[in-house]
């Protein structure tokens, strides 16, 4: 990097002229750029961090640069092969991409930083666990968003029913909501995230890993009752069989007034009252529910974790940033501000008061991330999941549709 350049002209001249020539405090001041995602935290929360972390830091200055999500994987990996002059010090990545940087040994292994300072045994496994490879810790959770269900409190109390405890309970008032011009609840066909964490509830997986080998396990009997959940509450609406949740948008339908019930984000809602402003005292939230009262069930978590560059020439102020943005003062901060779930459970009281946050944070506690190989990004590009669900809906067997998707996933995990 440039800046490694720099710093050894200044060591070869502090030698030749001797420390007196380097006594300005500003020569001894160092930069930490930091990339960004757009919308991932405000303005404001980023001028407040950047004023208190550099008055904490006084030889520190944060460069700050917002990057587009669209074409950032390659823009990233050019940046861990030093191609990039002024390159990143400390990065915002997808918590399901840090395998991919990582097994390039671009990026700094934080394991002792992550066990000895900053409680990884606490953080959403959803988040920390996509966030290691191998042994190594190499991603640091940052936040998490994780999908409830957005329900109309209004048709719920015209059908007698309060928020369910159990997948049981949740079958069973969706069913008497499913009524006349009412759907009990909409959900599209190939939303395969929700699918996901039905299979985990089951304790299926997506796919599994042996001795560094990944193979499909859609076909395993747990994923296969996942499935069957999935199908049974499918029924109880008119969502389209052959397309996921945003073909059409969840949010438009749910918005035009006659859908009980939705699984989403719940920032999805600022969608929903724009186009139906009537609605907003109407929404209600309660986390997915698991197959035992008072625990909810398994969820897909997304968010972003903040990794290092191995290049990096800051490295211990690279350190310093992370640990800043992910420690419980600057990350409670951001969920309040964006509406996140922070990186830690026992951090979730820092939302209290926000109904769809509470529910968001408490199913956090169960969530999960995809398989932690770099090739699973190929398998969503491809998708033979939502192939699969598809034809599942439509009344072929199971079990016969289960064993071809996980074909097609094992095959495409191995290929090189």
């Amino acid at each position: 990097m440039r800046r490694r350049l720099l710093a050894l002209v200044c060591v070869s001249a502090s030698l030749l002229t001797g420390c007196g020539v380097m006594s300005d405090s500003a020569a001894q001041r160092r930069t930490v750029t930091v990339w960004l995602m757009q919308h991932s935290a405000s303005q404001d929360f980023l001028d407040r961090f950047t004023e208190e972390f550099e008055r904490e830091h006084e030889t520190l200055d944060l460069d700050i640069r917002i990057q587009e999500w669209t074409g950032i994987g390659e823009k990233v990996q050019q940046a861990l092969r030093g191609k990039d002059a002024d390159g990143p010090d400390v990065i915002e990545v997808g918590n399901t991409q840090v395998s991919a940087y990582a097994e390039s040994d671009g990026l700094l292994d934080l394991t002792l930083e992550s066990m000895r300072d900053w409680g990884r045994d606490d953080w959403l496994p959803g988040l920390a666990e996509p966030g290691r490879w191998g042994s190594q810790q190499y991603g640091i959770p940052w936040y998490a968003a994780n999908r409830v269900v957005v329900y109309r409190k209004d048709l719920f109390r015209a059908a007698g029913v309060t928020p369910p405890k159990t997948r049981d309970e949740w079958l069973e008032i969706t069913e008497r909501l499913d009524t006349g011009d009412t759907q009990g609840i909409y959900l599209a066909g190939q939303d395969w995230y929700t699918l996901a964490g039905f299979i985990w509830e089951e304790g299926g997986e997506l796919a599994t890993e042996r001795d560094g080998v990944w193979r499909g396990a859609l076909d395993s009997e747990a994923a296969l009752r996942g499935m069957d959940f999935y199908r049974r509450l499918q029924r109880l609406g008119d969502g389209p069989v052959d397309a996921d949740e945003e073909h059409p948008p969840q949010a438009g339908v749910f918005a035009e007034g006659r859908v009980a019930q939705i699984v989403a984000v719940p920032g999805l809602v600022r969608a929903i009252v724009q186009q139906n402003p009537g609605l907003e005292d109407e929404i209600g939230y309660f986390p997915v529910p698991g197959k035992e009262a008072g625990r909810p069930g398994a969820v897909f978590t997304g968010g972003s974790d903040l990794v290092v560059p191995a290049g990096t020439d800051v490295e211990d102020a690279a350190v310093e940033v992370v640990a800043a943005l992910t420690g419980a003062r600057w990350n409670t901060d951001l969920a309040r501000t964006m509406n996140y779930v922070p990186n830690k459970a026992d951090l979730a009281g820092s939302v209290a008061g926000e109904e769809g946050l509470e529910a968001m944070a408490a199913g956090a506690a169960r969530g999960r991330a995809t398989p932690a190989t770099p090739r699973w990004s190929v398998v969503e590009a491809d998708n033979p999941i939502k192939e699969y669900m598809t034809k599942v809906l439509t009344g072929a067997d199971p079990g016969k549709e289960a064993e071809r998707a996980a074909r097609r996933i094992t095959e495409t995990l191995a290929f090189e």
